[in-house]
């Protein structure tokens, strides 16, 4: 197995995935796909192994009192583990992005401009208890013909060297280098940090994890780092909206798994809205139990909410816990959401489109929704398979990122002998 030990250092661990990137980047699309069948059946069949190595770290992180919302991100199940194997075999069956051609244009002197999807080379991801990122990503890094790093935070590393493992028996079967999905089992930040210099072989740094992780590797990072710091959502209930949706999307996004990034962390209703929509909010949330924080006009709809100051939101709750705003109108809403919002996933439910076009044309997210959930923010829900992570910083992706955004284009040139 391909690991960082106190042996080895992070300069020649980035070098042997960076010789390894070349092994899988010229691999055909019908290649790939069977290497990554043999992934999706090798963690299948190491199901057993996988939950012996998670109970394990379940019950360490539970004796440190670790919150609700990471040990529902460190819990694997067998129906998570063969999610897992099932989101390998949907990425199979996405188009490979690698060699695809856009035509520019031919210019006067007669050479053919053309752009052509080409593999980033290496990734190194740095996530903390979120043990199926590792066949995630490795999975979406091979498919678009990258190696990657693998750097676990040490609540799951144990469960990740279990899932790596089965990965690294399907690369063996197929005469591959196991350096192309490399795992770091020390969880030290000076090996961390030492592994975001390596800029000469690593292409992209992608974090995922609190926003204390993210914004060291953003602040140390030698290489390219995509952003994403936090998933403050919000659901605006406008003047207009089916209350009776309203309160569906709401109760999904926020009470279906609160504990993700595109959970509702904040709900903006119309003061026009509030007295016929507020006590079905209120009941619905008695009967699941989600503590609100409520602004000064709608916290006499609540019992037991808590008052929070007008400069107080833009929390991320990641808990059966919300904050309420009224507001005067969609102006109001989206001038809240400029204020608080993250650029992750913002929802509004109405029924009047000129409303709808003008939150999506003016709201400022990486996502953006009309009546649907903001739960469908999410790189499978969108078509894009396993997602490797979110980006909320505009640079090459914005958004769910899936494979594409694990490629670049470069430019080919073609002519009969033209000089300039």
């Amino acid at each position: 197995m391909s690991t960082l030990s106190l042996g080895t250092s992070a300069a020649s661990l980035a070098a042997q995935a960076a010789k390894a990137a070349k092994a899988v980047a010229h691999l055909s699309t019908e290649q790939k796909n069977y290497v990554l069948q043999s992934m999706a059946n090798a963690i299948r069949s190491a199901t057993p192994a996988i939950l012996k190595a998670n109970a394990a770290e379940l019950e360490t992180a539970q004796s440190n009192n670790t919150s609700a919302a990471m040990l529902d991100r460190l819990t694997l199940t067998p129906e998570r583990i063969d999610a897992m194997a099932a989101a390998i075999e949907q990425i199979i069956h996405l188009p490979d992005p690698v060699g695809s051609k856009r035509f520019i244009e031919e210019r006067p002197n007669g050479i053919r401009i053309e752009k052509r999807r080409i593999p980033l080379g290496v990734i190194c991801m740095i996530y903390e208890a979120r043990p199926n990122v590792t066949a995630d990503a490795g999975a979406l890094c091979f498919k678009s013909g990258n190696a990657v790093i693998l750097r676990c935070g040490r609540e799951a590393i144990q469960t990740s060297l279990a899932i790596a493992k089965a990965m690294h028996q399907a690369l063996a079967e197929h005469s591959l280098p196991e350096e192309v999905i490399t795992i770091v089992p020390d969880p030290d930040r000076q090996l961390m940090l030492d592994l975001i210099q390596q800029d000469q072989f690593i292409d992209l740094v992608i974090p995922r994890g609190g926003e204390g992780l993210i914004r060291f590797v953003t602040d140390n990072s030698r290489v390219p780092v995509i952003q994403h710091f936090k998933g403050v959502c919000h659901l605006y209930v406008d003047q207009s909206a089916d209350l009776n949706m309203a309160l569906e999307l709401l109760l999904n996004g926020k009470v279906q798994r609160p504990g993700v990034c595109n959970a509702l962390e904040c709900l903006l209703v119309n003061k026009h809205q509030a007295a016929d929509f507020l006590p079905m909010v209120a009941e619905a949330f008695r009967a699941h139990q989600v503590k609100v924080h409520a602004c000064e006009y709608s916290i006499g709809y609540f019992d037991g909410a808590e008052p929070i100051a007008a400069g107080d939101f833009g929390q991320e709750y990641l808990a059966p816990e919300i904050a309420i705003r009224l507001v005067d109108d969609l102006d109001a809403a989206m001038a809240h959401i400029d204020q608080f919002g993250s650029y992750h996933t913002e929802v509004i439910c109405t029924q009047d489109q000129a409303s709808a076009d003008t939150f999506i044309n003016q709201v400022d997210a990486a996502v953006v929704m009309h009546n649907a959930s903001s739960r469908f923010s999410d790189g499978g829900e969108l078509g894009l398979g396993a997602e490797i992570g979110i980006s909320t910083s505009k640079l090459h992706a914005y958004g769910p990122m899936g494979l594409e955004a694990l490629t670049t284009e470069r430019f080919v040139v073609t002519g009969q002998g033209q000089t300039r």
